[in-house]
């Protein structure tokens, strides 16, 4: 993707960076199996050997992540061993850029391989491993999530990614044995160890203010997401996937109907008018018609629309996308739509901003409200050319926070 001066920088998600850090934290472990309770602990910020690892990608591609630092502990018969890798999310304004991720990984006995003479491995042990979510890392509370209520918020492709990376580290740890020999768990191969590989963020609570975790019902920490493991620049992929996951708790919860706002003002003013449960909104930003679209496929049987003037005259207008980069509203644009609305603007007259155009609307018109309500039934009337069938309620809400008018 490019802006006007550069091409942006694409980068790795959470998910990615998990399992790179359950990787190294794993090699070594690995390296490191003869260790014994008297042996001195691997000091935190020495990587023993292991300054970057490569890691699989679901579309079969290898990217290579530092190593920010490490520790090994023995305590009895356990050995432990932690590593991290610190979030590159490109030049995507995401939150958890820079962030500390973290993984622990500890066995009590470690997998063993037993060669023929010719070198091929006629049996082995492969690990159980076992994933699960540590300090700032959110855990499920609401049904309709990928992960059940009660598990650690590291959904099915970061899960995946973290098990296929640890796989590789163990069959690295012996340069004779093939990755199949542990990947195809049929024939000769027996699971007796154990690896229990356990996430963790330490910035995660106060990263998780920054989202909408707890509306979602994932409480302690952030998600640890990813679905190719690559964090493009501005992309959709995040708002969609939160415009998803929030009908679908909406629908776990036995709602039939979901609010779509532009914005937490938008969203805040129908809360405040109509004390609705916070399950049923879900927040579309600039993202009208996918909204509209899931809201149809979720099956719900209404809709409500709710959007501060400059967005909802874009949606009235048929604007699908309402980010200024992909619907700028052009005020001369706007006001002759106006017009053929019916509301009485000077014909002659020059607006500079769409914030102009309602500021002359409330002053100057007469009935400022059957402008706004004509504006909303517009809006009305494109979102259910989208939703074909299900009804949708478009609210107007003021700069003050407050709803002006709705549809007919």
């Amino acid at each position: 993707m490019e802006s006007k001066n550069k091409k942006l920088r694409s980068g790795y998600t959470t998910g990615a960076c998990a399992a790179a850090a359950a990787k190294a934290a794993v090699l070594i472990l690995m390296r490191n199996a003869g260790s014994t309770p008297l042996s001195p602990p691997l000091p935190r910020g020495d990587n023993r050997g292991v300054d970057v690892v490569e890691i699989p990608f679901p579309d079969g591609s290898r990217v290579e992540f530092k190593v920010q630092s490490s520790e090994l502990r023995v305590e009895g018969s356990t050995s432990i061993a932690t590593a991290s890798v610190i979030k590159d999310a490109g030049d995507d304004p995401d939150v958890t850029n820079g962030a500390e991720i973290v993984a622990t990984v500890q066995s009590s006995e470690f997998p063993r391989f037993i060669h023929s003479r010719a070198g091929s491995v006629q049996s082995a042990e492969y690990p159980e491993i076992s994933i699960r979510g540590g300090k700032g890392v959110g855990s499920v509370t609401k049904p309709g999530l990928a992960m059940p209520v009660g598990e650690a918020a590291i959904n099915p492709v970061p899960r995946r990614m973290i098990h296929d990376a640890v796989m590789e580290a163990v069959t690295q740890s012996d340069p004779q044995i093939p990755h199949s020999a542990l990947a195809d768990q049929t024939g000769h191969a027996v699971r007796t160890s154990r690896l229990e590989v356990t996430i963790s963020v330490p910035a995660g609570e106060e990263l998780a203010k920054k989202t909408l975790n707890h509306r979602l019902g994932i409480v302690g920490g952030i998600s640890i997401l990813g679905t190719t493991g690559i964090v493009r620049p501005v992309s959709a992929e995040a708002w969609t996937a939160t415009i998803t996951a929030s009908m679908n708790v909406a629908k776990a919860a036995g709602l039939a109907t979901i609010v779509l706002s532009s914005g937490r003002t938008s969203e805040k003013a129908h809360m405040k008018k109509y004390h609705f449960s916070v399950e049923a909104y879900a927040m579309m930003g600039d993202y009208v018609e996918f909204a509209l679209k899931d809201a149809k496929r979720h099956g719900f049987r209404e809709a409500h629309l709710c959007a501060q003037w400059a967005k909802m005259v874009k949606t009235a207008m048929g604007t699908p996308q309402t980010h200024v980069r992909h619907g700028a509203l052009e005020a001369a644009e706007a006001a002759e739509f106006l017009i053929k609305l019916g509301i009485d603007l000077p014909c002659g007259k020059t607006f500079n901003t769409s914030r102009e155009i309602y500021d002359f609307i409330q002053s100057a018109i007469p009935d400022p409200q059957s402008a706004m309500t004509a504006v909303c039934t517009a809006a009305k009337r494109y979102a259910e050319g989208i939703t074909s069938g299900v009804p949708v309620i478009a609210h107007l809400v003021s700069y003050e926070g407050d709803i002006l008018a709705q549809s007919e």
